[in-house]
């Protein structure tokens, strides 16, 4: 019987061949696994009007965790116009699989390692070392929007915010409204995570990146939040950027940093910056990880037009394995997924398009296995 199931979801694009990648790596490794295929992508939204389906989500609860390769989303228009033709105009609504799995599952931390690997030619320089906190759950990603606004909720917010006057003579066909819902429980739970991998991990500060002097309430409770946790971790520094500012700071002198912590926007934003520092989304994994589950996928996008021909670089993908095993216990075969990863990238033998090679997804994947 397997030591552990994992969810298998490839979903669409290039997500099939950086999983494939993926298998070769893990398979040289010689654990104890079982893959158990989910159905999930943009297939499934065109021909079922559901890029999630009820029955992978049945999958996920009888695993330990899942694996996820990359997804399309596209705007709301799009997605309509690519339904099959039985279910245009049924009241099917997209909504990204991915940030439904984070809410269905409470996947509150999304980790985000960035770290300059030697021999990477892509790298800003050669002694980054940053991990992302980014708060999974709420914020503007909370999903909770209105198009055309409802007259009865204008009616309320100018009540009770003076500052909607300005809005009084906009129609609301010609208005849209996403509200910033920043929360306490889940901003101590984020702030507090990034603090205890801070102490674990030995890095000597932690920067939580939001906006206050502008979103005086919602990110003004969020650095409230930090400030007394930071109490509880004295060897640890507190730093406070606002969004725009660390920015510049990233470029201008980003090994100064250790860990961030930030809010889900920013959160996205920041570690994509981040990402490209340390040579861009083809080096870029993540964790989306809650209490009782957890989902591992490469940052990167499907990019439909490079689906199939194995051009684009896995290393984002095996690194995501190497953050699945550390989940799982599996320190010591972590370290080794690494180690390959290292080995290989300062041998600078294989080198994908994003490189300025011509080795492909395969070929990276079968040199880091070999390694292993």
């Amino acid at each position: 019987m397997a030591k552990y199931r994992i969810a298998w979801l490839p979903g669409d694009g290039v997500g099939n061949d950086v999983m494939e990648a993926a298998r070769i790596v893990l398979d040289s490794l010689n654990l104890n696994l079982e893959f158990v295929h989910g159905d999930i992508g943009w297939e499934f939204w065109c021909n079922e009007g559901d890029p999630l389906p009820a029955r992978t989500i049945a999958v996920l609860k009888q695993t330990d965790c899942a694996l996820f390769g990359a997804i399309t989303s596209k705007p709301k228009e799009e997605a309509d116009k690519e339904l099959i033709p039985a279910l245009r105009g049924k009241g099917f609504a997209y909504s990204s699989p991915i940030v439904r799995l984070r809410q269905e599952f409470d996947l509150h931390t999304n980790l985000r390692p960035c770290k300059a690997y030697a021999g990477n030619p892509l790298n800003y320089r050669d002694d980054i070392d940053i991990v992302v906190f980014r708060e999974n759950t709420e914020d503007l990603y909370s999903g909770i929007e209105f198009h055309p606004v409802p007259d009865s909720l204008r009616k309320t917010l100018a009540t009770e915010h003076p500052k909607m006057k300005r809005f009084a003579g906009v129609d609301s066909a010609d208005m849209a409204l996403t509200l910033r819902i920043i929360t306490r429980p889940a901003s101590q739970r984020i702030i507090r995570s990034a603090f205890a991998y801070a102490k674990e991990k030995g890095y000597k500060n932690v920067t939580v990146v939001e906006k206050p002097n502008v979103l005086r309430e919602t990110s003004g409770l969020f650095i409230r939040e930090a400030r007394k946790i930071a109490q509880e971790y004295p060897g640890i520094e507190l730093w406070e950027t606002n969004i725009d500012a660390m920015c510049m700071w990233l470029i201008k002198n980003p090994q100064n940093y250790g860990v961030l912590v930030t809010s889900n926007l920013f959160g996205d934003i920041i570690s994509d910056l981040c990402a490209q520092l340390v040579g861009g989304l083809g080096f870029s994994a993540s964790g989306n990880l809650g209490d009782r589950y957890a989902v591992f996928e490469p940052t990167h996008g499907s990019a439909p037009k490079y689906a199939g021909l194995y051009k684009v670089n896995p290393i984002a993908m095996i690194l995501t394995v190497k953050l699945m095993l550390e989940h799982l216990g599996e320190e010591e075969a972590a370290a080794r997924v690494e180690n390959a990863v290292k080995a290989v990238l300062q041998e600078g033998l294989v080198h994908t398009y994003d490189m300025g090679g011509t080795a492909s997804t395969l070929d990276m994947a079968k040199a880091i296995s070999a390694k292993l």
